[in-house]
């Protein structure tokens, strides 16, 4: 498959090593023989793979086990996982994904029990099944061609929960560390939906997350979680190729109704919104409570930028609430070229479909200098640049 995909990790159960690695499998991409094989360039023994189909919710899922074949596992720390990583026969691509990985979940457990990261001793990351998971999951993208991953917000389950360390609120204090700056949620589930190994797979891998992005579905698959629910105890992966139309792009949509502050601010509030990431923003006259006159600001910012934009926001008027959405926008690529025209040079923004222009956009800062310099009317400097450009691209 070629390297154009995008991976959508649908978390409505939390999300698991487990879970991540049924799901890829079930997505029917890549044959069970291929992840065996690549497993065995691990120098990892005592262990076996069970791959089954069960329910859950009705829903038929692939669960995924590593089966524990009694052999003494040694306690591992981080260093002595990145050499067991370093020294397999495994892709480049996958041994820094893996590191990273376990980097993040060390790093997590450090800070928790306040101990120094090499360290760290903990059940969950040197057992041989969670290396499974990670490094399984890591040979499955890379053999389908995945270029991008993306999560929704992720539930998180509530209660608590046994482990080596006693008995701990859930999500778990490193899982918790983990999902920092991740946007989450609760049902009420009383169970333990989002693992250490989950978290860190999907805070190190996604580049986004929010609603499904826009685009051809190729395949999808459900990954077992380990207990029946009340709910289907499912993962959802949505394997998708690229918008033919231009590509899409995950955004988030900050807006708020504003009707008691003074005009002249708007001017330098959109100045700062711009400077701190906005990819747009809009002014709309609108009518509010009692007829009062007001002004909705809107905002199109990259998901990552939230949080700054929001900030300043609330710094700079005198609203008291932003609502966020979640959405996504499609593009068409541009290039920006030069054309003559009988007034002079000119930008001109080309937009492409598939490679091919579509539409034409002149500069405004341009056309409105040449305007002002050969005292000729704007309109007629645009005309000329978009006739130079039809002339010179056949748009």
């Amino acid at each position: 498959m070629s390297r154009d995909c995008t991976l959508y990790l649908h978390c409505f159960s939390g999300v698991s090593g487990d879970m991540i690695i049924g799901a890829l499998l079930d997505s029917g991409i890549v044959d069970i023989s291929y992840l065996e094989e690549e497993l065995n360039k691990i120098k990892i023994k005592g262990y076996s793979i069970d791959v089954k189909k069960v329910t859950r919710g009705g829903i038929s899922g692939t669960k995924f086990t590593v089966v524990d074949e009694g052999v003494n596992q040694p306690m591992r720390t981080l260093p002595d996982l990145l050499k067991l990583v370093d020294e397999s026969d495994l892709s480049q691509w996958t041994k820094e994904r893996a590191s990273e990985i376990f980097t993040n979940l060390a790093e997590a457990e450090a800070k928790v029990h306040d101990i120094p990261i090499d360290q760290v001793h903990f059940h969950e990351v040197g057992a041989v099944d969670t290396i499974v998971d990670v490094i399984g999951s890591l040979i499955l993208i890379e053999r389908m061609g995945i270029e991008r991953i993306l999560s929704s917000k992720i539930h998180t389950g509530t209660g608590f929960v046994e482990c080596d360390h006693g008995t701990l609120p859930v999500p778990a204090p490193a899982t918790m560390e983990l999902l920092k700056d991740v946007p989450v949620y609760s049902m009420g589930v009383e169970n333990e939906l989002v693992t250490p190994t989950g978290a860190a797979f999907v805070k190190t891998l996604s580049s986004s997350f929010g609603s499904m992005p826009n685009g051809d579905v190729v395949s999808v698959g459900y990954g077992a979680g380990y207990k029946e629910l009340e709910h289907p105890n499912l993962l959802r992966v949505v394997l998708f190729k690229e918008i033919k139309n231009g590509k899409s792009h995950e955004i988030t949509i900050l807006e708020t109704n504003i009707d008691d502050m003074n005009p002249e601010v708007y001017s330098y509030l959109l100045e700062r919104l711009f400077q701190t990431g906005a990819l747009d923003v809009t002014l709309t006259p609108i009518y509010m409570k009692k007829n009062r006159p007001a002004t909705k600001l809107t905002v199109l910012c990259r998901p990552e930028l939230t949080e700054p934009l929001l900030d300043l926001i609330f710094k700079e008027t005198s609203t008291f609430g932003v609502r966020i959405l979640d959405g996504s926008r499609v593009c068409l690529g541009r290039e920006i070229v030069k054309v003559e025209t009988e007034y002079g040079d000119v930008d001109v923004k080309i937009g492409l479909k598939n490679g091919e222009p579509i539409t034409i956009s002149p500069e405004y800062d341009d056309c409105a200098e040449l305007a002002r310099r050969k005292g000729v009317a704007l309109r007629e400097v645009y005309r000329e640049a978009i006739r130079s450009a039809e002339e010179r691209y056949g748009v």
